[in-house]
């Protein structure tokens, strides 16, 4: 097995995991401020864990909410309240195969009707499932290969 499938294959294990988190929407609140009311926490007190003020607490809260807080103060608000913050990535496709086979045929529909139009234009014209059947072998080539400008 390639070095490129073997990375692709361990991330799918990872990214599965996350999948199911899809469908759990996040607290109205915000998840700082929730677990701190859920654990009868005060801002003051969660303010003291954190070695900031009150009102800055509350600007976490506030961020939070608007998803607008960096991933530093997600963390350090995690472990004042005796948390661990857990956060990944997952394809919108639903799996980093599923995304690189449907970007992959993108790219080779524009690289095989680039060859077919310029064939036509020298009255050299493939047919319909000639096209299909050239996308599809393109598409493998790309999946294997993995071009950097399958990100174009």
């Amino acid at each position: 097995m390639d070095k490129k499938k073997l990375q692709i294959d361990q991330l799918e294990k990872r990214i599965e995991l996350f999948s199911p988190a899809l469908k759990l929407p996040n607290p109205p609140t915000g998840w700082i401020r929730a677990i701190r009311l859920a654990l009868g926490m005060s801002m003051r007190q969660l303010a003291n864990k954190l070695s900031i003020t009150k009102q800055s607490v509350q600007e976490i809260e506030l961020r939070e909410k608007e998803g607008a807080i960096t991933l530093k103060s997600l963390r350090e608000a995690a472990r004042a309240l005796d948390m661990e913050l857990v956060y990944g990535f997952v394809p919108k496709a639903g799996s980093l195969e599923k995304h690189i086979e449907i970007k992959a045929h993108e790219l080779a529909k524009k690289i095989v009707y680039r060859t077919s139009n310029n064939m036509k234009l020298e009255d050299q014209e493939i047919s319909t499932e000639r096209i299909k059947k050239a996308i599809d072998e393109r598409t493998e080539i790309i999946k294997k290969e993995l071009p950097k400008s399958l990100w174009d």
